[in-house]
């Protein structure tokens, strides 16, 4: 062994405890025409700053997965941990951002308005809020934009600054459910390039739920196949393309390799139709 290597494997992300772990869990929804199985035995580790996406059709349950990690739902059985402690300890502690599919900005509210308004529901000073509300606002580069309304920003814009507010106070998980879904493919491809940048300077734990597979392979470390209805994980994919990701790597052999498998786990998940 030289003297690198305990360095090296200190610094490995699976030598620390893991960040979100589930294990045998399901949930089933009670509704007026029976049960509804969103989730069935579904196991997954993930580890500090993994970028790890969900993909799968519609009602696959990836949306609930990521709400039962944010103690929006709640398992019927088995278990989930989020830094070693179960999702309400861990809501309760502030460990996760969440960033919804619409912006959801309030359109009387300033931009930095809007960044600020977790911050003052969890009673920081007044001169931290103001230096915090920089720093994200640097950090997606909207900087000067602080006294703008959301109908004055673009689509894309009001999204970096929805993004910005899950910033704000500093988690260490970031849960993003389909943020970019309704933007056209331009804006995307440019939130993309951004998101991974943002990624890189903060070295957060990031969940995101989408339905593009181009997406989910730029942006991921590893990728989390699910089936349809009950959802279950059909596959779970290293994405091991170095974290400078050009936006021509998607031209890749490489890249076109791990689209395919992606591709072809979403057919498999489709069999149990």
């Amino acid at each position: 062994m030289t003297a690198t290597e305990p360095a090296a494997q200190a610094a490995s992300p699976s030598a620390a405890p893991p960040v979100i772990e589930a294990k045998n869990l399901s949930l089933v929804f009670q509704t007026n025409d029976g049960p509804v199985h969103a989730l069935s035995d579904v196991d997954l580790t993930i580890n500090r700053g993994e970028f790890v996406s969900f993909i799968g059709p519609s009602g696959c349950g990836k949306t609930t997965f990521l709400r039962v990690i944010a103690d929006l739902e709640q398992q019927t059985s088995g278990s989930i941990t989020v830094n070693g402690m179960t999702p309400e300890e861990a809501r309760k502690a502030r460990a996760y951002g969440y960033v919804f599919q619409a912006a959801g900005l309030y359109p009387w509210r300033s931009i930095a308005g809007n960044v600020r308004l977790p911050l003052e529901i969890m009673g920081y000073p007044k001169s931290e809020m103001s230096e915090r509300v920089r720093k994200v606002l640097e950090l997606v580069n909207l900087d000067g934009f602080e006294k703008k309304f959301p109908w004055q920003l673009s689509g894309g814009m009001q999204q970096r600054a929805s993004i910005a507010r899950a910033l704000a106070f500093d988690a260490d998980i970031l849960l993003m459910d389909e943020p970019f879904g309704a933007l056209d493919e331009i804006v995307r491809d440019h939130l993309n390039e951004a998101l991974l940048k943002l990624w890189a300077k903060t070295n957060k734990t990031i969940g995101f739920v989408t339905h593009s597979i181009p997406e989910a392979v730029y942006l991921s470390t590893k990728i989390v196949v699910m089936s349809p209805r009950p959802g279950r994980i059909i596959d779970v994919i290293d994405c091991d393309l170095g974290r400078d990701r050009p936006l021509d790597i998607r031209e890749t052999p490489e890249f076109l390799a791990i689209a395919h498998r992606v591709r072809e786990g979403l057919r498999a998940g489709h069999s149990y139709d």
